[in-house]
């Protein structure tokens, strides 16, 4: 017996507004590298008078992406389909549904939707190889409605150290980016990469953490640039390693060089100062914090980073702390289109985020946050969503010498998708160092454990109880 009975209603809308199923004649190029200035990526005109946007089938966002040929979505569309076998080779019962909300909540359901009512919290399926939320010019199953505006993609790395054994191994190979280079083509695909750059670009001072001090030779924003890497964040707990001089020198390299920086400046006000970019018409800001302490906290005299003290590192809460980045988020809030907080906070060597991460990412989503993602646990941990924005409370390191553990060597990219200034779709993309320290795009089983550590460990509608 087929499902065709319980989703009539599923039917008769398919039906009434399927408009164009043709795929397209020629198979899409592969996308080229990106471009100093990304190009538009706005859907190609129709010439037939008639507004389109993509028909998407979606499933729970703890599920890979199913790729399916036009003819099999058209049959998911219509309710024609018992089982998942067509999704993902299982005889489970499958559910065709039309609301986000059931399959935000059952893993076993599948919505099929307009474009315009999807949102992060699911996961697109392909059809015919072509991602409806990054190439809807290109998707070949289309519903009534009004074309997507530009979409722009963001990659968002976690903790990078060029310094100490990796930059030993590196400067062995010739080239002090060398951990840079496996995932460069991926990083440059997008129209915005930023990270975290964990160290210092000076030596010139006393290592104040011993042999836990990172500085990592100036070449390196070159190697950054080379990979995509737009800006990275100085908010962390290790760039004041060689104290204020060798601050001050990392950021006039920085200020100088191919890469910008954010989170850390000569004073208070600097430090508060967020890196705005704009692609394809979309203004993004960047704002960065530091929790853990250790460099010092930037001041109206003082250089340093911009710093909130909360637990469990420095102390409880420190009201005025949040509620001044608070303000920077709200400011920003009104001159860009998407504001992206990258905090440094957490317990180290955990997929567990602290409470008190929760409770601050639902004050910077109040504010005006549109993305957050936390650094400096060192192992993956899970994601939230509150009210529209995305929080990512750790993405493991991307580029470390910690090669004690197997989590410490594992992480995630999280590839964010945009249309105009609304956060549409994601993707986390695992990848594991190999003994150069150069993380490596993860497949099979251990691709599988990375995310199964995020997805356990996540809240709301990205979080998967069982196995």
């Amino acid at each position: 017996m087929t499902r065709r009975g319980a989703a009539l209603g599923l039917g008769v809308l398919v039906a009434g507004l399927v408009l164009g199923c043709s795929a397209p004649t020629t198979p899409p190029a592969p996308a080229p590298e990106r471009p100093a200035e990304a190009t538009p990526g706005s859907p190609a005109p129709r010439t037939d008078g008639t507004e389109q946007e993509p028909l998407v089938v979606a499933v729970h966002a703890t599920r890979p992406a199913p790729r399916l040929t036009l003819a099999e979505a058209r049959a998911v569309a219509a309710g024609e389909l018992d089982t998942w076998h067509t999704l993902d080779g299982t005889d489970r019962p499958l559910r065709v549904v039309t609301s986000l909300r059931q399959v935000r909540r059952d893993p076993d359901a599948v919505a099929v939707l307009p474009a315009s009512e999807v949102d992060a919290t699911v996961r697109p399926a392909r059809v015919d190889g072509v991602d409806p939320l990054r190439r809807p010019a290109d998707y070949p199953l289309l519903v009534a409605g009004t074309p997507p505006p530009s979409v722009t993609t963001l990659s968002v790395v976690g903790d990078v150290m060029l310094g100490r054994r990796v930059a030993a191994r590196a400067a062995a190979g010739g080239d002090p980016s060398l951990p840079l280079r496996p995932l460069r083509r991926r990083l440059r695909s997008a129209d915005l990469t930023v990270g975290t750059l964990e160290s210092t670009l000076s030596d010139d001072g006393a290592p104040r953490q011993g042999d836990d001090s990172f500085a990592a030779p100036p070449e390196v924003l070159d190697g950054l640039a080379e990979a995509g890497v737009d800006a990275v964040s100085l908010a962390n707990n290790h760039v004041g390693d060689f104290g204020e001089r060798a601050l001050l020198t990392t950021l006039d390299l920085l200020a100088d060089g191919p890469v910008r920086a954010f989170g850390a400046g000569r004073d208070r006000g600097a430090a508060g100062t967020a890196y705005v970019a704009e692609r394809n018409g979309v203004r993004f800001a960047f704002l960065g914090f530091n929790a853990i302490g250790e460099t010092p906290r930037a001041t109206r005299r003082r250089p340093g980073a911009l710093s909130v003290r909360m637990p469990p590192r420095t102390g409880p809460l420190v009201e005025r702390d949040i509620v001044h980045v608070e303000r920077l988020v709200r400011r920003l809030d009104r001159q860009a289109d998407v504001v992206v907080v990258l905090p440094h906070w957490g317990t180290q060597y955990t997929h567990v985020a602290e409470p008190i991460q929760t409770r601050v990412a639902r004050r910077l989503a109040s504010a005006g946050a549109d993305l957050v993602v936390g650094g400096h646990p060192h192992w993956v941990q899970g994601l939230e969503w509150h009210d529209g924005t995305l929080v990512a409370h750790s993405l493991g390191n991307f580029v470390f010498d910690m090669d004690f553990m197997t989590q410490t060597r594992q992480g995630v990219v999280l590839e964010a998708v945009f249309w105009g200034g609304e956060l549409k779709a994601f993707r986390l993309v695992p990848y594991a160092m190999d003994d150069d320290f150069a993380p490596r795009r993860a497949r099979g089983r251990i691709a599988a454990d990375i995310l199964g550590d995020v997805w356990r460990h996540g809240g709301g509608p990205f979080r998967r109880s069982a196995p």
